[in-house]
C-alpha cells in the first residue's frame, strides 16, 4: 500500500500552528530524543501539568507524538512519519521561493 505523504493546506495550517509554539517545540524536540512521561515533562515547565498535557494534545492531534501507555504512565513519543511531512512541506515552499528568485534573477539580467 502507498501512502500519500503530501500535506492538505489545512494539515498544514494546523501542522506549523502547532509548531508556532516554542514549549511544542520543546517538547517534540525532547520526545525525539527519547520518550519521557507526561509528568516528566511537566517537571520541566514553569506551568501546571495540565498545560504540558494540553500542548501534548496539540502535538498529538497532528500526528507529531503519540502517547502510549507503560503502567501508569503516559509516555510521548515522536512520530518521524510526520516530521517528514512537515520537512516536505517546507521543502516545497523553499523549492516555490528558489524559482521565484530565479526568475527574478533572470529578469535583471536581460536589463
Amino acid at each position: 500500500m502507498v501512502v500519500s505523504i503530501e500535506l492538505s493546506d489545512a494539515e498544514v495550517d494546523r501542522l506549523f500552528h502547532a509548531l508556532a509554539d516554542a514549549t511544542r517545540r520543546d517538547i517534540l524536540r525532547r520526545s525525539v530524543a527519547g520518550d519521557l512521561s507526561v509528568s516528566r515533562l511537566a517537571a520541566d515547565y514553569p506551568m501546571s501539568f495540565a498545560a504540558v498535557q494540553k500542548h501534548v494534545a496539540v502535538l498529538e492531534q497532528v500526528g507529531l507524538v503519540t502517547k502510549i501507555r507503560n503502567g501508569r504512565e503516559l509516555l510521548v513519543r515522536s512520530d518521524p512519519d510526520t516530521l517528514r511531512r512537515a520537512r516536505l512541506a517546507l521543502d516545497q515552499l523553499e523549492e516555490a521561493w528558489r524559482g521565484r528568485v530565479e526568475r527574478m534573477a533572470a529578469v535583471l539580467d536581460d536589463e
